[in-house]
């Protein structure tokens, strides 16, 4: 067993810096790199694009990310966790071999997470009797059965584990929560047993300390923001974790940004619920529990969490198509900025009325003037400039489109100083709505696959 490990987070969301997993690899030591791509949004992307094209349905700047550093972790022995694979974790298997096989490297062992898409059950399931119903409405998936475009149940860590116990060099999962990346090295180094649940329960909180990236190593930091030094290469968190459960947070020490009690606090904020029953497939940790520390400059010694067993259910999360939308802005300016564009949308408003399109939604934001903080924003006498942004709901395309055409023409026939305009005519885009439920964990059947 080793005394530590050192696991670096290499991405917070699809679409974050891509050169940090390049610096996370090479700018220090570590064990392991977890990157996280998945959102609940992002399943229903890629699955449209993998029934489009066969060969898609996963994150593909992962495979391009490894082309630039799988030479360091062959020769450095780091591995690799991630959710990348998204809907098609053999197709993204298959696109890092091939870059492997480019490179010139041999004897890569890449273990696959399946069984979490269960987008072709969902029959099976209702006409068995469960009804997956809506967690909030309390609503039968059956409302929605014919729109729905993914189900992907969140797997924990432990399908990891045993990937990690199978030799993998490269674990790739699908839907998996962001937490387990993290925790799954933990239980594999450590030995940590299914019923450890303090111990569970810290590798979840160091999960959920990783999982947005920067966001726990000074970047969007409310504090004192400008105290963070060299943002423009702020270097990611990295959990170096203990066999007792117990972690520090850190960074690479050549690097920007910054760690302490506070960055670390306003990451442990971020999407928690209850902060007593922060509920996992492994475990459920108990945040009011943790013990923050700063013993040192870019460093926060974890302590003290408690975890109890997990529930029985995972948590599924689905996707279904919910209409239409667009929007539009316009920027008006001093002087009465805020009244032209309050005026302008009110003629918008007796345009569309008058036209009889079919809205489920018409919203305006007033950027620059209270787009943020609505009612409780500080009126003003006079702003520069306004913007004004209106979108549409509805499940009629057609008034999606026409709603388009009615912009342009606000310029000259409507109120003076406008400027703004510009890419063409808003388009219709399709409307992606969120499906939460639970499911038993009898009914669902992970599998490891490592070759």
């Amino acid at each position: 067993m080793k005394t530590s490990i050192k696991i670096a987070s290499g991405q917070g969301f699809w679409g974050d810096l891509q050169i940090a997993p390049i610096n996370q690899v090479r700018r220090g030591k570590i064990d392991y790199l977890v990157m996280d791509y998945l959102a609940e949004v992002t399943m229903s992307i890629l699955q449209k694009q993998k029934l489009r094209y066969p060969e898609m349905g996963y994150a593909r700047d992962f495979p391009e990310t490894l082309r630039e550093i799988l030479p360091d972790i062959k020769e450095k022995g780091i591995k690799i966790i991630s959710n990348a694979g998204g809907v098609n974790p053999e197709a993204c298997r298959d696109k890092v071999l091939e870059i492997a096989n480019e490179l010139g490297i041999r004897n890569l062992k890449i273990g696959l997470i399946l069984g979490d898409n269960i987008l072709d059950q969902i029959d099976d399931f209702i006409a068995a009797g469960t009804t997956l119903n809506h967690m909030e409405t309390g609503e039968p998936l059956s409302m929605v059965r014919d729109k729905i475009l993914s189900a992907n149940v969140y797997l924990g860590a432990f399908p990891m584990v045993e990937a990690l116990q199978q030799g993998a060099d490269i674990v790739i999962a699908g839907r998996a929560t962001d937490t387990g990346l993290t925790l799954a090295p933990m239980i594999y180094e450590f030995g940590w047993k299914p019923t450890d649940y303090d111990k569970l329960a810290a590798g979840t909180v160091a999960g959920h300390i990783m999982e947005c990236g920067a966001q726990a190593s000074g970047g969007n930091f409310l504090g004192d923001w400008r105290a963070v030094p060299n943002m423009h290469d702020i270097g990611f968190p990295i959990v170096e974790a203990y066999p007792d459960g117990t972690f520090e947070v850190t960074k690479h020490e050549n690097m920007g940004g910054l760690v302490n009690s506070a960055t670390v606090k306003e990451q442990l904020l971020y999407e928690i619920g209850d902060p007593t029953a922060y509920i996992t497939p492994d475990c459920i940790a108990d945040f009011t529990t943790i013990q923050l520390d700063n013993i040192a400059p870019n460093r926060v010694k974890v302590t003290g969490i408690k975890g109890y067993p997990e529930t029985p259910y995972y948590k599924v999360s689905a996707a279904y198509a919910a209409g239409f939308s667009t929007a539009a802005t316009l920027v008006y300016s001093w002087p009465d900025a805020l009244e032209k564009a309050q005026y302008a949308f009110d003629i918008l408003k007796k345009r569309c009325d008058a036209l009889g399109l079919r809205f489920d939604e018409i919203h305006a934001d007033y950027i620059g003037a209270n787009a943020c903080h609505l009612d409780v924003a500080d009126p003003q006498d006079q702003y520069n400039e306004v913007m004004l942004r209106v979108a549409v709901k509805s499940q009629y395309k057609e008034d999606i489109a026409r709603f388009g055409r009615e912009i342009a023409p606000l310029i000259l026939t409507g109120p003076p100083a406008v400027t703004g305009f510009a890419g063409g005519r808003p388009r219709p885009s399709e409307v992606v709505a969120y499906w939460p439920a639970l499911i038993e964990k009898t009914l669902i059947n992970p599998k490891v696959d490592v070759r």
